[in-house]
């Protein structure tokens, strides 16, 4: 069993609303049902308030300050600030996220004596044309503030994702990559 301290915290509406839509997206209908309950997990921690029913102007003055998802939203590799690999099942039952921090880091003493990088590696499934499988967009993330692009691998792709991995990626990467021929897709967030 777990106790964690109770204290008390002051959030603003917009804080309160924002934490809210990364929960659960822009709906104001379904964000307006949670302000009434007064209560939400985020982040592990649960929260709770004098549940309250929001006026609507208002409550739609706070939602248009957050961006639309876009589905005619190009690319854009230089946008793109991590990369999710997932298994298969929904939801997933394994994912890696990997920042381009992480993925742009050399491998070691040979790193330097190589050219490319694993975030190179990773960027040529979002821009490889010669696959029946195309990045397409899937949604925009409230929780991760950025649009996301997905692709399905193919069981050569995630050959090739592995020897990329085992050739580039720093060694604390590879050690999380261990689980990588479960992947059975590649997502793209990209920052807006």
């Amino acid at each position: 069993m777990s106790v964690r301290p109770v204290t008390s915290q002051t959030f603003r509406a917009p804080e309160l609303v924002d934490m809210v839509v990364q929960v659960v997206g822009k709906d104001s209908h379904r964000v307006a049902q949670i302000l009434r309950a007064g209560t939400i997990t985020f982040h592990s921690y649960r929260y709770w308030w004098d549940g309250f029913s929001p006026e609507a102007a208002p409550l739609r003055e706070i939602l248009d300050t957050y961006p639309d998802a876009d589905p005619s939203r190009p690319f854009a590799p230089d946008k793109c600030r991590a990369v999710i690999l997932e298994s298969s099942g929904s939801p997933p039952r394994h994912s890696v996220r990997i920042t381009r921090e992480e993925a742009s880091k050399k491998r070691g003493l040979l790193g330097f004596f190589s050219s490319g990088n694993f975030w190179e590696a990773l960027m040529k499934f979002g821009v490889d044309s010669g696959s029946r499988n195309k990045l397409h967009y899937r949604e925009y993330s409230y929780a991760l503030r950025a649009d996301l692009y997905a692709r399905t691998l193919t069981a050569e792709e995630v050959v090739r994702l592995a020897g990329d991995a085992n050739r580039y990626a720093p060694r604390e990467l590879r050690t999380e990559l261990i689980g990588l021929p479960s992947v059975s897709q590649i997502v793209m967030v990209c920052a807006r």
